[in-house]
């Protein structure tokens, strides 16, 4: 789950990370009374999930998605050529994402930027701090062209962050002096705001030193375990479903995982190790996915239905996969969910179904006394051929 950088500087104030001062606004007035309130230069960003802000150009011709502005009038004039606009930038891809909330900040005068971030590590099985002095761009660039500026800091997971740590990450930043005291205070803050909300990653870029010679994180991206969100209503509640997926979000109300792709063929599986092998197989075979689709697996029949009701959801499905192995699934149930779905949507596409495993049987026997037309598939290739097949035919056939 992935949330605005207003809601980040929510958390960096209950977690005393600091922060430059500004709140967020809905309309221009807001904006405008916002701005009022800070005095000074201000800064109106556009809030949206994704990257690339400031060199975004919205869909109305209005360039930029991060504005420094002088009077709360200008504030507020910023943010009307902002709201209720489609901002696109290099992350959101062509279609852009539309601008509901902006933030409005006190401008700072920024002398240095810096990169911080804190990372679950698989490899180590504990967390990593990743400090950089080349803050403000993409990290993935500097990896690529100056692996040298990057510093990597192991941090047990039972010992936690050390001070002497934080001194260290401070002195390879060059922060010195007060800095450097802002900055032991700082990592140790961020780092209790990451393990006490249950998060994947906090990445801090930039981090900057301001002419006032103060240490502030100045905007911020947020990851957090999904497993863990039931212990974190607070957090969950900012969630922003407008932000996401629409297909993503009827998934998750059934505790589906899906992710929607850009091909035909969609598919139904459970296991997600089975679900990235039938996606492979089907490029295999000449087709191109269109979802990856994981019903788990104890499902439910009612799961099963709201399951293809999502994958026929999609205009660019024109034919189905159902792929089971069912160590713990019925694939009875798979089979009742599949007719349940049939007769609710009046599937009219190609469907291949192969089921291996507990009751499979029974779930052959199901979907053969139904009416409904269903190409069986002996294994996991030979499913996948048809399925390319049956699509290509009823294309044809069109």
């Amino acid at each position: 789950m992935n949330i605005h950088e207003y809601q980040a500087r929510e958390l960096f104030a209950k977690f005393n990370v600091a922060t430059q001062p500004g709140s967020v606004a809905s309309t221009p007035a807001e904006a405008e009374q916002i701005a009022a309130k800070l005095g000074g230069k201000i800064v109106v960003k556009s809030q949206i999930h994704a990257g690339g802000r400031g060199k975004g150009v919205f869909k109305n011709g209005f360039k930029g998605g991060v504005h420094l502005c002088a009077t709360p009038v200008e504030a507020g004039e910023l943010a009307g050529k902002m709201l209720g606009q489609v901002l696109v930038t290099h992350q959101t891809g062509p279609e852009g994402k539309e601008v509901s909330k902006v933030f409005v900040g006190a401008a700072v005068n920024i002398q240095r930027e810096l990169y911080f971030a804190i990372l679950q590590d698989r490899a180590t099985s504990g967390y990593t701090i990743i400090a950089s002095t080349e803050g403000g761009v993409n990290i993935e660039d500097v990896a690529e062209h100056t692996p040298e500026k990057i510093h990597h800091e192991p941090v047990h997971p039972t010992l936690g962050l050390q001070s002497y740590q934080s001194r260290k990450l401070a002195q390879i930043l060059g922060l010195d002096g007060k800095l450097m005291n802002q900055a032991v205070k700082l990592f140790g803050n961020l780092y209790k705001l990451f393990i006490e909300c249950d998060c994947s990653m906090v990445e801090v870029n930039p981090l900057v030193v301001t002419d006032r010679g103060e240490l502030l994180a100045l905007d911020a991206k947020f990851g957090f375990d999904d497993n863990a969100l039931y212990r974190h209503p607070d957090i969950l509640a900012m969630r922003d479903k407008t932000e996401e997926d629409p297909r993503e979000v009827a998934a998750s109300e059934f505790q589906l995982n899906y992710i929607g792709l850009d091909g035909n063929i969609a598919c139904l599986v459970n296991g997600a190790g089975l679900a990235m092998a039938t996606m492979d197989i089907i490029q295999y075979a000449g087709g191109n996915p269109a979802n990856f689709l994981d019903v788990g697996g104890g499902a439910t029949k009612e799961q099963v239905a709201a399951a293809f009701r999502i994958i026929l959801a999609d205009p660019k499905v024109e034919g189905i996969l159902v792929n089971i192995f069912g160590g713990i699934m019925d694939c009875d149930i798979i089979a009742h969910g599949i007719l349940a779905a049939a007769a609710e949507t009046g599937l009219s596409i190609p469907l291949v179904v192969r089921l291996e495993g507990n009751n499979v049987a029974a779930g052959k026997a199901t979907l053969a006394s139904s009416d409904l037309k269903v190409i069986g598939g002996d294994n996991i290739l030979d499913a996948a051929q048809k399925i390319v097949a049956a699509v290509s035919d009823a294309k044809k056939a069109a």
